[in-house]
């Protein structure tokens, strides 16, 4: 078997990590106000009202924005599906695993948002929210941190 584990195994990604070069990329800041404008039309046949419902609300959620960057309509539209199906109280177990994952790839979840490396800021006064700064916050080198010790127990 492979080392690594899951997909998800060891610590999730870290916005303010000192070592950015291993890092994937700089995080995506979507703003909390979420995306403006009407819903993209339903891609799939047929829709209920349930769906269509969060149909519209998915699409005013900051996350949308990157949907619609990438082109992922039909991905947000079987998400809603299943999502409407496992609503139902004869709903089979293994399809509320399904969604949940969907929810992840989609970054509606917590661990959705840190894997994609987005991140929902306000749109609070400047003062509220602090903004991520690029620059890297000092720290002393472990060289720096050694401590020199004299020894006074020589004798003359």
């Amino acid at each position: 078997m492979p080392k690594g584990g899951h997909a998800r195994s060891g610590p999730p990604p870290d916005p303010n990590a000192l070592r950015r070069e291993r890092d994937k990329g700089d995080w995506v800041l979507l703003p909390a106000a979420g995306r403006q404008g009407d819903a993209p039309v339903w891609p799939l046949t047929g829709h209920s009202e349930r769906e269509a419902d969060l149909w519209g609300d998915l699409w005013r959620k900051p996350q949308a924005l990157m949907w619609e960057r990438y082109g992922q309509e039909h991905e947000v539209a079987l998400y809603v599906r299943k999502f409407a199906e496992v609503e139902k109280p004869d709903a089979p177990i293994n399809l509320g695993t399904l969604v949940r994952q969907m929810a992840d790839s989609l970054g509606l979840t917590t661990p959705g948002l840190r894997c994609n490396r987005w991140r929902i800021v306000s749109a609070a006064p400047a003062e509220a929210v602090p903004a991520p700064s690029k620059a890297m916050p000092k720290r002393s080198s472990a060289r720096d941190r050694f401590k020199v010790v004299r020894d006074d127990t020589e004798e003359e």
